[in-house]
């Protein structure tokens, strides 16, 4: 589908601003074990940063997504990026375990805010038609931010160590430049701000339009169902790294391709799938990819092998981001004009919220037990079969047109 230059660029900056927050997440998924080692801590208490981040998410939607709504998709955007880049900075030089955790919470409010603004923004300016494709697209940005960090992890920990890997991580930064100068807002967004301002001479108005009263059961069951899809990848991603140098006893090197490889999985699940939502549905498209990442875990959690191992763990990303590449539409298409920048994200980060204990109650786990297979081939199995029966209860709404309204 040929889209107009303004089109490219809105898409281009919602894509990147997703990569690299994924970015800065992800090196400190991969670095835990040396940060561990640094503050003389257990691995579980590093997964403790993990917690706060997650933990903070829908602070920075909530501000974030009103802010947007209100000021517009653009400047807030902007603000947003500036914020996860300085924070990640200040990361590299935490001189505490405290202080690291202070920081990775604020890392969470920029976060949280930056998909559910860049997602509005995207989707308000592309045409409905191929929503579906442009949603993998967009979510595996997220994906790609994984890649990156896990070749920054393999290629350059050994010569700059954790610390160097967040100043590097610093550098999204300059992507607040290009949308400055380069990304047009919302035309969604601005016929509503006219709208806006001639509803401002009404004499007096409901303090909750009857479109957002209605909304209000749908927003919940897209918490609920978007603690389903938490679950499923950060219960899929965020000790496997750990897994892979503890468990396995891979070095760094091996596990940043092995996270490359997985990557380029992940990337390709969330195409396919959110292509297949075109034609299937965004229901049938979810509940197929959770389905399918069953008959994978005895390879993903039991490999005997590094090959075995980065196979499995390819094939289960395919699966789990395949069903992810469905939710920037999906969401976005379900939200009502005047709240898009604000509901999906709030959604989206409460559910991040809610499964924030995950990461280190599966380190935990794995600790108490000395079993890390068995805790993440259940974490797999329990989720897959939550994540599906909800996406089959909820409601369809592919190609619904997004208005202002």
């Amino acid at each position: 589908m040929r889209l107009s230059r303004a089109q490219r660029r809105a898409f281009l900056a919602a894509f990147m601003g997703w990569t690299l927050d994924s970015l800065d997440f992800f090196l400190l998924i991969f670095c835990v074990k040396a940060i561990a080692g640094e503050f003389h801590t257990q691995v579980s208490a590093i997964m403790g940063a993990v917690f706060l981040t997650q933990a903070f998410r829908p602070v920075g939607a909530l501000v974030f997504g009103v802010l947007a709504d209100r000021y517009g998709r653009r400047p807030v955007l902007i603000a947003n990026i500036l914020g996860f880049s300085i924070i990640e900075l200040g990361c590299a030089f935490a001189p505490s375990l405290n202080v690291l955790l202070a920081l990775r919470a604020l890392f969470g409010v920029a976060m949280g805010g930056e998909w559910g603004v860049g997602a509005a923004l995207a989707f308000e300016i592309l045409p409905s038609d191929g929503r579906g494709a442009f949603s993998g697209i967009l979510q595996e940005g997220y994906a790609l931010g994984s890649i990156l960090a896990s070749i920054a992890f393999g290629l350059l920990f050994d010569y700059i160590g954790w610390r160097g890997l967040f100043i590097l991580g610093a550098l999204p930064a300059l992507l607040a430049l290009y949308v400055r100068l380069h990304v047009p807002e919302s035309p969604v967004w601005v016929a509503g701000a006219k709208h806006r301002a001639k509803r401002q001479a009404m004499p007096s108005r409901p303090a909750l339009s009857p479109h957002l009263r209605k909304f209000l059961p749908t927003f919940l069951f897209l918490v609920v169902l978007m603690t389903a899809f938490m679950s499923f990848s950060h219960g899929t991603q965020d000790l496997y790294p750990t897994f892979l140098e503890v468990h396995a006893g891979l070095t760094p090197s091996i596990v940043g391709f092995i996270g490359f490889l997985y990557g380029l999985g992940s990337i390709a699940g969330g195409y396919v799938f959110g292509a297949l939502s075109e034609s299937w549905g965004r229901k049938r498209a979810i509940v197929t990819a959770a389905l399918l990442s069953i008959p994978i875990i005895p390879l993903y959690a039991y490999g005997h092998s590094a090959v075995a191992l980065c196979i499995g763990a390819v094939l289960m990303q395919f699966m789990v981001q395949g069903a992810w590449g469905v939710v920037p539409a999906y969401l976005n298409e379900l939200a009502p004009g005047p709240v898009r920048a604000t509901a999906p994200g709030v959604a989206y980060q409460t559910g991040a919220l809610l499964t924030s204990w995950n990461g280190k109650g599966q380190a935990l786990a794995a600790e108490h037990w000395h079993n890390y297979p068995a805790v993440l081939a259940i974490t797999v199995l329990v989720v897959a079969l939550t994540l599906a029966g909800l996406a089959a209860m909820g409601h369809e709404a592919k190609g619904r047109e997004m208005t202002a309204d």
